[in-house]
């Protein structure tokens, strides 16, 4: 074929790419519908967050006031090792984008051999002239690109840029998970160290009681049953101290695995801290979508799976690529890299399937159905968000409620104790009204202490349902921000 002839082959495919660039068989792509309420039902004391009042972006935990909770929840960040699996699966999401990527170009790629060869002697048509033993050495290089006329490798692309953002996504769920999980064992720790405090001044305040009941039943003004009944309330308390510190390890060690440290070489001196409960700002429900990693996650592999069905469906047409591949043979004589011993080739080519029994269509469906199942999710991820938000907000109207209750009733048990100490040393009562008032009190401040722990767990469940301070700016591809770790840990690049 001559130059025009070939000219105009390029020419003419050159047309036809330019009218298919934009062929694409995935389905115009739409986030999957769910309802959203205008407001939160159980919203009570809470208000809606005005733009100004969003959570600060990380460190959200701050908002308790306690320095040494600062210091653990700063070495989740550096030292959690699930929260390092994570950052990993963001790189491979990562590295995989980038190989998904490399098919927008043409590949490019060299070789060469040198032979010593021989040819059978019984060779089909060999000629008495030609020699048995010869050498054959060659050079060239290569190119191949796929015309991607249907959309197959900007699908591709497509689905990969999704996915990546969705492991982004899924980073910054992880850690809001342990940052949360931390705070709430810490909220649990703190709270097990007040209520020791308590049973040990409860400890001491019966040992005490013990001693007036003995001194009583020396004097005759007490009977034995009177001494009995005030070593058990003794003995009783003294177990559950020991109770509680047995509670109180456990919780130590967990968060020692949290921060990244052997449970064998943390410690946590106890200590009684008022931790202040936050007023957590609750944007409208409508912009929970934005501010769920896990929603924002569901979300992508929703659109990553839509992208996938443009590439089954993109099957069902010809692969065309253009190829061309050009070097130097020589077969033993000199002047190897000479124009006579050139070689080249260049032209379209195509590969199609006529029959796969049906191969093509099963992979076709099943994208299909991964996309439902996708969107499927998306809608559930969204229902447990919104369900975990009214949970958290219904918990903290209803228990700040409560405790206003449990303050009174820990008002009437400590007058109702003095009063039953007062008659029982007048000899107007025997120790049984003592003990049981007694009981009354140290359950009473227990519950409060309880309820107070379950405020500020609440708290940090809200402050966890409504996605910390994320939102989905923070997912690279808007702003083009990268997500790395390094030996301090997590940092935008």
């Amino acid at each position: 074929m001559n130059r025009t002839g070939l000219g105009l082959r390029v020419l003419t495919l050159a047309i036809a790419t330019s009218v298919f660039a934009g062929c694409s068989f995935a389905p115009t792509y739409e986030t999957p519908k769910t309802d959203v309420a205008d407001t939160y039902k159980e919203l009570g004391p809470w208000r809606n967050a005005a733009p100004s009042d969003q959570l600060e972006r990380g460190d959200w935990w701050r908002d308790y006031h306690d320095a040494t909770l600062d210091d653990l929840e700063a070495k989740v960040d550096t030292a959690n090792p699930d929260l390092a699996v994570a950052v990993d699966r963001y790189d491979q999401a990562r590295a995989y984008l980038a190989q998904t990527g490399s098919a927008q170009f043409p590949e490019i790629n060299s070789g060469g051999l040198a032979t010593r060869n021989r040819q059978s002697d019984h060779r089909a048509l060999r000629s008495a002239s030609q020699p048995t033993y010869y050498g054959d050495n060659i050079v060239g290089a290569s190119l191949g690109y796929e015309l991607d006329l249907w959309g197959r490798v900007r699908n591709t692309i497509a689905a990969g840029k999704a996915a990546t953002q969705a492991a982004s996504a899924d980073l910054a769920s992880v850690r809001l998970s342990l940052h949360a999980e931390l705070a709430d064992d810490y909220i649990i720790l703190r709270g097990l160290d007040a209520q020791e405090k308590l049973l040990v001044d409860t400890v001491s305040a019966y040992e005490q009681a013990l001693k007036l009941t003995q001194n009583r039943f020396e004097g005759g003004a007490a009977s034995g049953l009177d001494v009995a009944r005030a070593q058990n309330q003794l003995d009783n308390a003294r177990a559950q101290t020991t109770d509680i510190r047995a509670q109180r390890a456990l919780y130590e060690h967990a968060i020692a695995s949290l921060a990244g440290e052997s449970a064998s070489k943390f410690s946590l001196p106890p200590n009684v801290v008022e931790l202040p409960l936050p007023s957590t700002p609750v944007a409208l429900p409508s912009t929970l979508l934005e501010r769920r990693p896990d929603i924002a996650a569901a979300e992508r592999r929703a659109a990553a799976a839509n992208a996938l069905i443009g590439v089954a469906r993109a099957a069902f047409f010809p692969s065309i690529s253009l190829t061309a591949t050009g070097g130097y043979e020589n077969t033993g004589g000199a002047g190897w890299l000479t124009a006579p011993n050139g070689f080249w080739s260049i032209g379209p080519r195509f590969s199609f399937a006529l029959f796969d029994a049906g191969k093509r269509r099963a992979v076709s469906e099943q994208a299909q159905a991964a996309f439902n199942e996708a969107a499927d999710r998306y809608r559930s991820t969204t229902l447990a968000a919104f369900r975990q938000v009214e949970d958290n907000l219904s918990q903290l109207q209803l228990l700040d409620e409560e405790a206003r209750q449990e303050d009174a009733a820990v008002a009437s048990a400590q007058n109702t104790l003095h009063l039953a100490m007062d008659r029982y040393e007048n000899g107007a009562v025997n120790y049984l009204d003592v003990v049981a008032s007694q009981t009354a009190a140290l359950q009473a401040q227990r519950t409060l202490l309880v309820l107070r722990d379950r405020q500020l767990r609440a708290s940090v469940g809200l402050i966890r349902a409504v996605g910390g301070g994320w939102s989905t700016k923070d997912m690279p591809g808007a702003d083009d921000a990268k997500l790395a770790v390094s030996a301090t840990g997590i940092k935008k690049e």
